[in-house]
């Protein structure tokens, strides 16, 4: 589930930068969070 988020978060990003809309900046913190979740979910996978 959180590989899909952070797929869909990654499209929304790319379609934010390419098409210039107001919301860019927000998408830009979703994806920021989700790469931050993915490498603390990598770190605990790695630890247990």
């Amino acid at each position: 589930m959180l590989w899909t988020i952070f797929v869909i978060l990654l499209v929304l990003w790319v379609l934010g930068l390419v098409s210039s809309y107001t919301l860019g900046g927000y998408i830009h913190i979703l994806l920021v969070i989700a790469v931050v979740v993915l490498i603390i979910r990598l770190i605990q996978g790695r630890k247990a």
